[in-house]
C-alpha cells in the first residue's frame, strides 16, 4: 500500500506590521512545527497562505519592508525545518520580484528535504471582494504552475481564490496527473466564507483527487478541510477546528484514488470535446 503523510498546520498569525514582528512570528511558528514533527513523522509540512504575515491591510501597507526575496527569512527558517525532519516544506510569503522597481505577489515556496528551493508558486488569481483587497497591494499575479513528486504521488500547490476556477484544477488533474492539490488560504469569515468548502469538495470529486484546503487559525478564520477523491457518509472529509490552532496528520492512499476511479468513471466518460452544435432558438 502506497501512502503519503501531510502535516497540515492551521496556525494563528499575529499582527506582523514590521520586520521584528514578522521574524518573531517565524521563530515561534517554526518552533511549533518542530514540536509537531518531533511527535509524528510527516513527508510534507504544509502552512497557510501568507503564513509569514498577518492578512490585513495594515500589514500589506508595509510590503516594501515585509516582502521577501526567495532566499529571505522565510526560506531560511523553513529550510532548516525541512532538512532537520527530512520532509518537504510549503510556506506562504509576500514575494518581492524586483529590487529596483519592487513588484509584490502572494507566493508559496516549496522546499525539498535536501533544503533546496524546488520552486515558487505565485497566486494566479488575486482576490478583490469581501474582506480581500489584494489588488490594492499586490501587483503581480502568477503565470506558471509548480508540480512535484513525493513517494510516488504528484502534488501541486494553489492559493485561496485559485480553487474557484475549475479549469485550473482540471488542468492539474488531466494534463499533469496531479493526485493531490495543496490548497492554502486566508479565508476570512466574510459573506463568501460558507461557499469555500463547496468549491473544495467539488474540485476533489470531479477530478477524483485529494485536496488539502488549509486556512489560518483565529476567530475570523479557521475551518480547514481535507477532502478525499470521493466524499459520502462513509468517506467523510476531515475537518479542523473552527477557530483554534490545530495540526493534523493527513494521509494520502493510492488505493483510495484507484477505488474512486474504478467505482465512478467520471474521467473516463468525458467527451473529447464539448464544443458541440447548438440547436433551437437562441
Amino acid at each position: 500500500m502506497t501512502t503519503l503523510r501531510i502535516l497540515g498546520c492551521q496556525i494563528d498569525i499575529p499582527a506582523t506590521t514590521n520586520i521584528a514582528e514578522r521574524d518573531q512570528h517565524l521563530l515561534l511558528s517554526s518552533k511549533k512545527a518542530t514540536q509537531w514533527l518531533s511527535k509524528t513523522a510527516a513527508d510534507i509540512l504544509l502552512l497557510p497562505e501568507l503564513s509569514t504575515l498577518d492578512y490585513s491591510n495594515n500589514t500589506f501597507k508595509n510590503l516594501s519592508e515585509l516582502a521577501e526575496d526567495d532566499n529571505g527569512p522565510s526560506f531560511q527558517t523553513w529550510r532548516e525545518v525541512a532538512t532537520r525532519y527530512n520532509c518537504w516544506a510549503l510556506y506562504g510569503y509576500a514575494r518581492r520580484s524586483n529590487k529596483n522597481t519592487p513588484s509584490y505577489s502572494i507566493a508559496t515556496g516549496i522546499i525539498n528535504p535536501n533544503g533546496t528551493l524546488h520552486g515558487v508558486y505565485e497566486k494566479l488569481h488575486l482576490a478583490q471582494f469581501g474582506a480581500s483587497e489584494e489588488k490594492d497591494f499586490f501587483n503581480i499575479a502568477g503565470n506558471q504552475l509548480v508540480v512535484f513528486k513525493c513517494k510516488g504521488f504528484t502534488l501541486a500547490p494553489i492559493i485561496c481564490y485559485d480553487i474557484r476556477f475549475a479549469e485550473l484544477a482540471r488542468t492539474l488533474a488531466l494534463k499533469h496527473k496531479v493526485d493531490c492539490i495543496l490548497h492554502t488560504g486566508a479565508y476570512a469569515r466574510d459573506p463568501s466564507f460558507d461557499s469555500w468548502h463547496a468549491f473544495v469538495k467539488t474540485r476533489a470529486m470531479e477530478n477524483q483527487m485529494y485536496v488539502v484546503s488549509l486556512n489560518r487559525a483565529g476567530s475570523y478564520f479557521g475551518n480547514s478541510v481535507f477532502m478525499p477523491p470521493w466524499v459520502d457518509e462513509t468517506h467523510p472529509a476531515v475537518t479542523f477546528s473552527e477557530t483554534d490552532e490545530e495540526c493534523k496528520l493527513l494521509t494520502l492512499d493510492r488505493q483510495v484514488i484507484e477505488h474512486a476511479r474504478d467505482e465512478y468513471h467520471f474521467l473516463d466518460d468525458r467527451l473529447a470535446d464539448y464544443e458541440l452544435p447548438v440547436v433551437g432558438d437562441m
